[in-house]
């Protein structure tokens, strides 16, 4: 008889689930999340009041009101880093995603990206967010893709929401074998 072959479970890196307000941020991070078995955190759930009250009035935060929040989101990566898990974050910019870097090393990115006349229609049909679609275009001019020295993947948020999680989750797959 000849003993058992014990594989090692593959690790799946900390995901942050990325893009401008309205691009599905929540929507696939949560199914993401779900199919892989791993907990999930809607990032917009740890904006300090003033941050959400800001937006609510139709006022961009500045990289000062982000830096709390993108601590407190950091703290959760960092409080997951081993088991893995996915959040939602905006994370627009270079120095933003490198803060979350810091907290959590090996941290990878999805990135949502597509057409910005999408996502103000998506914004504006959701009427009990305290997002505004007069955001929207501050979101893109704040936006910095992904740099070729971030791992990432950039997926076309106008496709169905299971061929997105699909894609994500067989890039991932080919993300944790490298």
């Amino acid at each position: 008889m000849s003993a058992p072959t014990c594989r090692p479970t593959p690790v799946t890196p900390p995901i942050v689930v990325m893009g401008v307000c309205g691009a599905g941020k929540s929507v696939i991070g949560a199914q993401l999340a779900d199919t892989l078995g791993l907990p999930f955190l809607d990032g917009d759930d740890l904006h300090p009041a003033a941050n959400v009250t800001k937006m609510s009035q139709g006022l961009s935060l500045t990289d000062e009101d982000r830096r709390p929040w993108l601590a407190a989101v950091g703290s959760w990566l960092t409080d997951h880093c081993g088991p893995g898990a996915v959040t939602a974050c905006s994370a627009l910019k270079r120095s933003y995603r490198d803060q979350l870097r810091a907290a959590c090393p090996g941290i990878v990115f999805i990135h949502l990206a597509g057409d910005q006349r999408i996502v103000t229609h998506r914004v504006t049909a959701r009427p009990d967010h305290f997002m505004p679609p007069s955001l929207v275009a501050s979101q893109y001019q704040t936006l910095e893709p992904l740099q070729d020295d971030e791992t990432g993947i950039t997926l076309d948020f106008d496709q169905p929401v299971n061929d997105l999680v699909h894609a994500a989750k067989q890039w991932l797959g080919t993300a944790a074998a490298t």
